[in-house]
């Protein structure tokens, strides 16, 4: 029987958070899709408060 993989974390930190760096890193695509996900949803809501699209808004309807 193997025993299962250690982990990263230590005592001091049972959760560790990925560190903030520049470039195509993980931390960088997490924090880019979230702040996608809010965009999409606020967009919905403008949609349904205004009862216009987004290419109306834009000027190109």
């Amino acid at each position: 029987m193997t025993s299962p993989t250690p982990s990263t974390a230590t005592p001091d930190e049972p959760n560790p958070q990925p560190e903030p760096a520049m470039g195509w890193t993980r931390y960088a695509e997490q924090t880019n899709g979230r702040f996608a996900m809010v965009g999409f949803v606020l967009l919905i809501v403008l949609e349904f408060f205004t009862h216009q699209d987004l290419f109306t808004w834009l000027g190109l309807r």
